[in-house]
């Protein structure tokens, strides 16, 4: 765990106790749960063009160029890294993406998208906006923007204690 004396992280909060810590209130579960419905329900959306969430999430991050290799994806998406190849092997057979070895280093496989892997990755955004916006009903702007904040500061925050670990 990261020192307090770094100055890179605050002073933990001091909101729960072992006794006040429920499923209702643990803003990590809150989270999790509230990922897995997005997913789920993008994954509807995308269920007519055979796309699951093991395929759509690392085409989406190779085609914002986020992600171009499967240790970057693995990283990426907290995953094995066995198991990327995996899916990564599964891509390429649907022949979604290819493997090219880098000109610069030919240690280093780059992933790179097919025009078919491009065109099912641009179906991603459509279905994720409508479903973001769904799961944000009732909120404000205003709200929208704090809920954003707020969870950019919670990164920030895990950020700062695993580089201080």
């Amino acid at each position: 765990m990261a020192h307090l004396a770094d100055p890179a992280v605050q002073p933990p909060a001091a909101f729960y106790t072992p006794e006040s810590l429920t499923p209702d209130n643990n803003i990590g579960l809150l989270m999790k749960r509230a990922l897995q419905s997005m997913r789920q329900t993008i994954d509807r959306g995308l269920a007519p063009h055979d796309l699951t969430q093991a395929q759509w999430l690392p085409l989406v991050r190779i085609a914002h160029g986020g992600c171009t290799t499967i240790a970057a994806l693995a990283r990426d998406q907290a995953m094995d890294p066995g198991a990327m190849t995996r899916a990564v092997d599964r891509l390429e057979a649907k022949g979604l993406l290819r493997r090219e070895r880098s000109q610069a280093d030919r240690r280093v496989v780059t992933l790179v998208l097919t025009d078919t892997g491009r065109a099912a990755a641009a179906l991603v955004p459509p279905v994720a906006v409508q479903v973001l916006n769904a799961h944000l009903a009732g909120f404000s702007a205003d709200e929208w923007q704090t809920l954003v904040s707020l969870l950019t500061r919670v990164l920030a925050n895990g950020d700062a204690l695993r580089e201080a670990a």
